[in-house]
């Protein structure tokens, strides 16, 4: 049943579906599944596998609560057999809260004290509007046992009304499709905040269709909110048309009676229906602006963890700073630290000689390749002055991102690394490691603190993180580890590892030397075949004997290569090395019941390139050397700059002058597109034209236009 259903939302095969369920529920990973069961999931990529297994977490949920609600009614003897099939059939969360209101456990409601009063039959015979011109008399029989006059009696009665009218899935329902059609947010200024509350005056005033409103504005407006400076109302746009349209469901024509219903429908409507279904939407809308937030977060970050690495190279990186120093570090090309320092080349200690030849002597000590420097204060005066050296060989020079690196300095993990640093020997390690390999030093810090995402704060974070963390994994296993090399933190995201068999992995790597071979994986404490089955295929062994181990094809694939090679009558490192061999392997002579062409696609695919690096190549950059300040900017002003943060109203680009400048979406091309990141990417180098400056909110306006 739920696989048909998640077939039907995702319009995916339901073969599809439940092969992938099967395989989910067997413990298999979703690196895995994508990579290495294509034949069974009918080639699903990572994406459609994601969501099928969050689907089927919602219906799961789903399911259990469906369960609390069937034992709750029927705990209350009202279950009948009707109502029970309805809750049954029901896979949708808000009929189905629909269905359970009535019978939901309530507090003391003005209905419930009418209810404890006996006035439930009066209220019952209102409705049906039958005695249409003397409820009086007979509200009269209902005085008693504490209802003092006629007139209590029928405010009673017309309480329980209220609560029926907003407990009735009928009206809901109606409701609910009038929000869904003509929903309006709006946001004032709280009195008396204005001056407080000026980084929100967009929202002063502000009104809008909810359908068309964007997920960044609506969360602006929620944080707005929840600081005490807006007012926000989600609202149909005719109040009163909506109320007319609920009270069709329950009065009949024009009587006394009909006028005591009808007074008692408005009531509940304002009092108790309207405010359920505002909640509703108010939920509904924030959910949706969380997901649009976390997806454009989740895909920054994986741009950000899929940056290109320089490689293993010799680096010395510099922490900028003025009235501190730069702290310097000297790392090897695995990223070990050999030597830290500090110099003092800005004012106020303006000591550039003395910092000067102190990096010259480093860079000429420990053989430096390459310089990387943080892009936070001082950024753009200390690369200034590392250009202006002269080294003996070439040095290149790259400005890289310190978003989190303080983070992780201060951090158990960087404690661990660096027992007797302190925490800026350790950012500066961090920064000179993100240029080795981002990837591999970045999934040490949590990834809201890497500053790629908007809003990050104000979303569900219990989703957040669950889409963070699904990224990093995603990320890890494209690119793949050397088992050699890998810190615990990066095999820990290895499919099928998790933190205890990564630390088993380095803890046998240190006892007994590097890893020959995958099959040696297998002598790794607690590391069992179904584990070795999911983390293999993303574990590469450079050194490793046989050249699949630093391959993406899985061992379990290994026998069909050789059987390639042996059909050629060649061996597989000639079968690799030999674009001829390859052309002429017929990849359906090796088509099982569980092997088919996707997989040996794969293979062939694999053989042609093993154990490379997706990743693109790194490229030097170098800001407008004219440029340093806001003050230093012009309108009209063409500049080299950084991509440095995507949201879905545009991206943001460092262009020197320490203010990030923003290209809004209408500026990203000479046609209209709807998603930024169909243009730019994270850290791609562009040139932007100034259209805007405003001082006084310190704020750039870029353009991408030609």
């Amino acid at each position: 049943m739920i696989s048909n259903l998640i077939a039907k939302i995702l319009n995916i095969a339901e073969k599809q579906v439940s092969a992938t369920l099967k395989l989910l529920a067997e413990g298999a990973t979703v690196p895995f599944i994508a990579r290495y069961r294509k034949e069974m999931t009918g080639s699903l990529d990572e994406v459609q596998i994601q969501q099928i297994q969050e689907q089927n977490d919602k219906f799961c949920e789903l399911q259990k609560r469906k369960e609390t609600i069937l034992s709750t009614i029927e705990e209350q003897g009202k279950l009948t057999d009707e109502l029970r099939k309805k809750i049954e059939d029901c896979w949708e969360s808000s009929a189905l809260e629909d269905l359970y209101l009535p019978y939901k456990p309530k507090k003391r409601t003005r209905a419930e004290v009418a209810r404890q009063k006996g006035l439930e039959p009066l209220a019952k015979r209102l409705m049906m509007q039958i005695d249409t011109d003397n409820p009086d008399i007979i509200a009269n029989r209902y005085v008693k046992d504490g209802v003092a006059d006629t007139d209590e009696a029928l405010k009673g009665a017309q309480d329980i009304i209220a609560e029926w009218v907003a407990e009735s899935e009928g009206a809901r329902n109606r409701l609910r499709n009038t929000f869904r059609r003509t929903a309006t947010i709006s946001s004032k200024v709280v009195k008396g905040k204005e001056s407080e509350a000026e980084k929100y005056s967009d929202y002063f005033n502000f009104s809008e269709p909810l359908r068309r409103c964007s997920s960044h504005r609506l969360l602006a407006m929620r944080r707005g909110e929840a600081e005490g400076m807006l007012r926000v109302d989600i609202s149909p746009e005719d109040d009163d048309d909506s109320l007319e349209r609920i009270e069709q469901l329950f009065v009949k024509g024009r009587s006394a009676t009909a006028n005591l219903v009808s007074d008692a429908v408005a009531d509940g409507y304002k009092r108790l229906l309207k405010p359920s279904i505002q909640t509703e939407f108010s939920s509904s809308s924030k959910e949706s602006a969380d997901e649009e937030a976390i997806r454009v977060f989740a895909e920054n970050l994986r741009q950000l963890l899929l940056a290109a690495p320089l490689g293993q190279k010799r680096v010395l990186a510099l922490d900028p700073g003025f009235r501190t120093g730069c702290k310097v570090v000297c790392l090897d090309a695995q990223g070990e630290l050999k030597h830290h320092d500090v110099i003092f080349p800005h004012a106020p200690h303006s000591k550039t000689a003395e910092a000067a030849a102190t990096i010259e002597n480093l860079v000429k000590k420990f053989d430096i390749e390459a310089i990387s420097i943080g892009n936070g204060t001082a950024s753009r005066e200390t690369e200034q002055f590392v250009r202006g050296l002269k080294f003996a060989k070439p040095v290149q020079v790259f400005t890289v991102s310190e978003d989190g690196a303080s983070v992780y300095s201060a951090s158990a993990v960087a404690r661990e690394e660096f027992p007797k640093e302190d925490v800026t020997v350790r950012g500066a390690v961090s920064i000179g490691r993100r240029l080795i390999d981002p990837l591999a030093e970045l999934v040490k810090i949590d990834p809201k603190a890497i500053g790629v995402g908007q809003y990050q704060h104000d979303v569900d974070q219990t989703k957040l993180k669950k889409s963070l963390d699904n990224t990093v994994v995603s990320c890890v296993n494209q690119v793949g580890v050397n088992v050699n090399t890998a810190s615990k933190h990066l095999l820990t995201y290895i499919s099928g590892l998790g933190p205890q068999l990564a630390q088993n992995i380095v803890n046998y790597r240190t006892e007994n030397g590097p890893f020959t071979s995958r099959a040696q994986l297998k002598k790794v404490p607690r590391l069992g075949d179904k584990a070795f089955e999911q983390c293999a295929g993303f574990l590469r062994i450079p050194e490793a004997k046989n050249p699949l181990d630093n391959s993406a094809v899985h061992p379990e694939s290994y026998a069909i290569v050789q059987q390639m090679a042996k059909d050629l009558n060649a061996t597989v490192p000639e079968l690799i090395s030999n674009k001829e061999l390859r052309q002429k392997v017929d990849l359906k002579k090796y088509v099982t019941a569980t092997v088919g062409l996707p997989t040996l696609q794969d293979i062939i695919a694999e053989l042609e390139k093993p154990g490379r690096d997706p990743r693109e190549q790194l490229t030097e950059f170098r800001f407008d050397e004219g440029v340093h300040t806001v003050d230093d900017l012009r309108e009209g002003m063409v500049l080299p700059g950084i991509v440095t943060n995507i949201t879905n109203f545009g991206a943001f680009v460092d262009i020197g002058v320490h203010q990030d400048g923003l290209v809004h979406i209408s500026q990203m091309a000479d046609h209209y597109i709807s998603n930024p990141t169909d243009v730019v990417s994270l850290h791609q180098h562009v040139e932007v034209k100034v259209i805007e400056i405003d001082h006084k909110r310190n704020r750039i306006a870029l353009s991408l236009r030609k």
